[in-house]
C-alpha cells in the first residue's frame, strides 16, 4: 500500500511540473534555465514511476 502512495505522490508531482512548465512558456520572456531544470526534473520523476511500476 505504501508503494502505490509513494507512485501516486511522484505522479502528482510530474503533472505539476508538466503544468508549471507549460505556465513558464506562456509568459512574455520565459526563462530558459528554469524551463530546462524543470523539465530535467519531469525526466528524473518519470524514471522513478517507471522503475518502481515495473
Amino acid at each position: 500500500m505504501a508503494l502505490s502512495a509513494h507512485l501516486e505522490t511522484l505522479k502528482t508531482k510530474h503533472h505539476d511540473l508538466d503544468e508549471e512548465i507549460r505556465t513558464t512558456l506562456k509568459t512574455p520572456s520565459p526563462d530558459q534555465l528554469r524551463i530546462s531544470k524543470l523539465k530535467k526534473e519531469k525526466l528524473a520523476l518519470k524514471d522513478q514511476i517507471t522503475l518502481l511500476s515495473v
